[in-house]
C-alpha cells in the first residue's frame, strides 16, 4: 500500500497526541488533517474526504468518538476508522466496533504498531473496493442453512434475519466458513484478515470473535458454529456449501 495521496484525519483533543500522530503519519508519506472535537471532525470528513480516520473515543463537547462513528456511517461514508482508546474503555471500544469502526489501538501504543494498523486498514479498504468491482458470485451456506453469505453483495443472514457486519467481521466470518472443519490458528487468521503485520495479537482477535458471535450465533455464550480451540485458534463447525449465485 503506497502512502502517496492517502489522506488521514486524526481526531483527538490532546495536543501532544495530535503532534505525535501527525509527525509519524507525515513521515510515512500521508496527508494529515487534525480535528480536536467531534463537531470539527465531521466538518473535516465532509471537506477532505479522508481515506482513513484515527478517532479518539473520549472527547469534550456534544459529540464524542462514538457519535462521530455513528454519523460517519449514517452518511454512508466508508473510510476505515481506527479507534483510539484507553484500557478502561473496554465497553466503549466494543461498542465502537459494533457501530462500524474497523480496528482499535489501546493507549499507549508505539509508532510501529500505529503505522502497521494504518497500512493494514488501507490495504483491506482497497481490497474491498476491488471485490465490489469484480462482483465475486460465490455463496457460502452452512449445512443447516442457518448462516448464509453472499460474497458479491456482501450480505449475511443468520436464520431469516439480515446481519450487519463491519468489513473486518465480514472477512473474519468468510475466512472461517471457507475453511469449515479446519482449525485456523490465531496467527493464520490474523494474517489472513488483518495482514502480514499481524500474528501475535491473540487477545485482539478474541474481541472480534466475541463480537461476531453476538451477531451470528443464536446463543453466543454457547456457540454452535464458531468454536474455540484453546491455545490454538478457531474452527467453523460443520460443512459449508460453496456455490455460484
Amino acid at each position: 500500500m503506497r502512502a502517496k495521496g492517502k489522506r488521514i484525519l486524526v481526531v483527538d483533543d490532546e495536543e501532544p497526541i495530535q503532534r505525535v500522530l501527525r509527525k509519524n503519519l507525515l513521515a510515512g508519506g500521508y496527508d494529515v488533517f487534525v480535528a480536536g472535537d467531534g463537531r470539527e471532525a465531521l466538518e473535516m470528513v465532509k471537506l477532505h474526504q479522508p481515506d482513513l480516520i484515527l478517532l479518539d473515543l473520549c472527547m469534550p463537547g456534544e459529540l464524542d468518538g462514538l457519535d462521530v462513528c455513528v454519523e460517519v456511517r449514517h452518511r454512508g461514508q466508508k473510510p476505515p476508522i481506527i479507534v483510539l482508546s484507553a484500557m478502561s474503555e473496554e465497553r466503549q471500544k466494543v461498542r465502537a466496533l459494533d457501530l462500524g469502526a474497523d480496528d482499535y489501538l489501546t493507549k499507549p501504543f508505539g509508532s510501529e504498531e500505529l503505522m502497521a494498523r494504518v497500512r493494514a486498514c488501507l490495504r483491506r479498504s482497497q481490497s474491498n473496493e476491488g471485490e465490489e468491482i469484480q462482483q465475486v458470485p460465490e455463496l457460502l451456506i452452512s449445512e443447516d442453512g442457518y448462516l448464509y453469505m453472499d460474497l458479491a453483495r456482501r450480505l449475511v443472514k443468520a436464520g431469516n434475519n439480515e446481519v450487519r457486519l463491519t468489513p473486518t467481521e465480514f472477512e473474519l466470518l468468510k475466512q472461517l466458513m471457507l475453511c469449515a472443519g479446519k482449525v485456523l490458528t490465531h496467527r493464520a487468521l490474523l494474517r489472513a484478515v488483518w495482514g502480514p503485520e499481524y500474528g501475535e495479537e491473540a487477545d485482539y482477535l478474541r474481541v472480534y470473535v466475541r463480537q461476531l458471535r453476538l451477531k451470528v450465533e443464536a446463543k453466543p455464550s454457547h456457540p454452535r458454529y464458531i468454536i474455540t480451540e484453546p491455545g490454538i485458534g478457531y474452527v467453523f463447525r460443520g460443512q459449508v456449501e460453496v456455490r455460484n449465485a
